[in-house]
């Protein structure tokens, strides 16, 4: 019989270097009295991860031990089968995109989606803020005849009805976002064929985002970004390559105050690609400073 503390005492050990600068978390009500299990979850709390990420990797070590007969609290858990993330090839995915979607730009408005297209960004997100349903409709038409006659894809942020309307590449959107679309909603989109995006911060809205077999997955925020309010503190490098191992089926997408000094070891992880926003809007020249992250991205 595996001692639970033991257990936890040995896994913070073996990873409290790699996972540092995270608070320690309450240990969350546990869900079974399984003993690796619950090592398991006294062990992710102390690591920082929050109740949901610590009960889904708690899970995942108990099912590994289960399928192997090892504790091994020295391998964190990336075997798809132990998160329960559905086999491949999947019964009902969102159309296929590159496994490498290189660089992606995320971009305020229509005007800057043709000007990074056209500099050769081989992946841009239109993300436009409205509440003006009309504006919003030609700002996505806008960005559809932009990317015209370049390579680039286009994903349209939130407004997946105007991105089938328009004719994009694919739509992406944020778990709110993905909870709030009923099941039927979710077959229209797919039955339409555009790709589909989804944001993540944490193994629980991973697993939530493989619910619905994606077209990629994107991971973050890697760093600090002033950008938006995050409801999760920065991932971190050493988590993104966790989670990296455990997405290795999906494209998967850093995003999340990556700036050309971060290219080298967010790549080193094993990503396929790398979203950037200030990197390109808040350069002096967008075009030279996309031509450095294109470059820094060959080096993959």
């Amino acid at each position: 019989m595996t001692d639970s503390s033991t257990l936890a005492h040995a896994i913070v050990a073996a990873h409290a270097a790699s996972f540092t600068g995270f608070p320690p978390q309450p240990v969350p009500a546990p869900e079974s009295d399984a003993p690796v299990y619950l090592g398991a979850l006294q062990a992710c709390s102390t690591l920082g991860f929050i109740a949901h990420d610590a009960q889904v990797l708690a899970h995942a070590w108990q099912a590994r031990w289960e399928r192997t007969g090892r504790t091994a609290p020295a391998q964190w858990p990336s075997a798809s089968e132990d998160f329960g993330l559905q086999a491949r090839p999947h019964t009902a995915p969102f159309a296929a995109c590159p496994q490498q979607l290189g660089l992606y730009a995320v971009l305020p408005d229509a005007a800057w989606v043709g000007r990074m297209a056209r500099a050769g960004v081989p992946t841009v997100q239109l993300r436009f803020k409205s509440d003006d349903a009309a504006a919003i409709a030609r700002e996505v038409r806008a960005a559809v005849e932009a990317v015209a006659g370049t390579a680039a894809r286009l994903f349209i942020n939130d407004h997946w009805r105007e991105a089938m309307a328009a004719g994009a590449y694919g739509a992406h959107l944020g778990q709110e976002d993905l909870d709030a679309l009923s099941a039927a909603e979710i077959h229209a989109l797919r039955d339409s064929g555009l790709r589909l995006g989804v944001s993540t911060h944490g193994y629980a809205e991973m697993l939530r985002a493989d619910a619905v077999q994606p077209s990629y997955i994107a991971l973050g925020a890697v760093f600090p970004t002033t950008l938006k309010r995050m409801a999760t503190v920065p991932q971190g490098m050493a988590r993104l390559a966790a989670y990296v191992a455990l997405l290795g089926d999906y494209p998967t997408v850093a995003i999340g105050g990556i700036g050309l000094e971060q290219f080298a070891g967010v790549l080193a992880t094993g990503v396929g690609s790398i979203a950037v926003v200030r990197a390109l809007v808040n350069a002096p020249d967008p075009e030279a400073a996309a031509a450095q992250l294109l470059q820094a991205m060959k080096k993959q």
